[in-house]
């Protein structure tokens, strides 16, 4: 490695503004000073990854998640978005709770081929009750440098003080909250990072597909159709198959 007046010269392409021209053999250039010279560095350090989060229950996934991770992904410019389906949730018993490894099964087939979207088995594999914070923190583990975007919405604010361990929480990500009429930045605890977005409004619930499958009404529009057939073929939530 070649230094020119105490400026180690890491690539090959360097260029001086005293010289217009290029070094081909690298190293120093004549009469380059450090402060004038610019660097074209093929190896420099990556920039850091933009990670959005979405977690619940995801039983079954819609149409109405998709949307939203897809909404947050471009209004924040995020690299990813990992889909993390929780083992139990902290705030309530969820009726009817298909099994782990068929939320998984049907996330993933709902992003197949969707190089933006990432289905993450984490919170299932620990099994338990989910906590977000112990989420956090592994995965500033396993993404080192990476800023995580936590999506949820706006009308959970008032609600994130009686999350687990909630100051530390806030000190892992930034809250990126679907807007609702009467909530907004103020809602949340004092300290949290919190910036507010607008989403397409997809009046999908999975509550009203669960209800549906039980009496035998159609899902099609409501969800991916892998993921009806998936439904069906494993006759979760009643469902019969065709």
């Amino acid at each position: 490695v070649a230094v020119c007046r105490g400026v180690k010269v890491v690539d090959s392409a360097v260029r001086c503004k005293r010289q217009e021209r290029w070094n081909p053999a690298g190293g120093a250039i004549a009469h380059c000073r450090p402060e004038r010279a610019e660097y074209h560095i093929r190896s420099m350090r990556k920039k850091p990854l933009n990670i959005g989060i979405l977690g619940g229950t995801f039983n079954p996934v819609h149409l109405g998640h998709l949307v939203l991770a897809q909404d947050a992904a471009e209004r924040f410019r995020l690299d990813r978005v990992l889909l993390i389906p929780c083992a139990h949730p902290p705030h309530k018993r969820p009726d009817h709770l298909a099994p782990g490894r068929h939320r998984l099964a049907m996330l993933r087939k709902a992003v197949a081929g969707d190089p933006r979207f990432e289905v993450c088995s984490l919170e299932i594999e620990r099994g338990g009750i989910s906590y977000s914070v112990d989420t956090l923190t592994e995965l500033h583990r396993r993404y080192a440098g990476a800023k995580f975007f936590f999506i949820v919405g706006a009308d959970m604010l008032p609600e994130l003080h009686t999350w687990r361990d909630i100051r530390r929480l806030m000190t892992l990500c930034t809250f990126v909250a679907v807007d609702r009429p009467g909530f907004g930045v103020a809602s949340a605890p004092k300290g949290a990072k919190v910036r507010v977005f607008e989403s397409h409004r997809v009046e999908v619930s999975s509550s009203d597909i669960r209800r549906r499958m039980r009496r035998g009404l159609n899902i099609r529009y409501l969800v991916p159709q892998a993921v009806e057939g998936y439904i069906r073929r494993h006759q979760l939530y009643g469902a019969k198959e065709n």
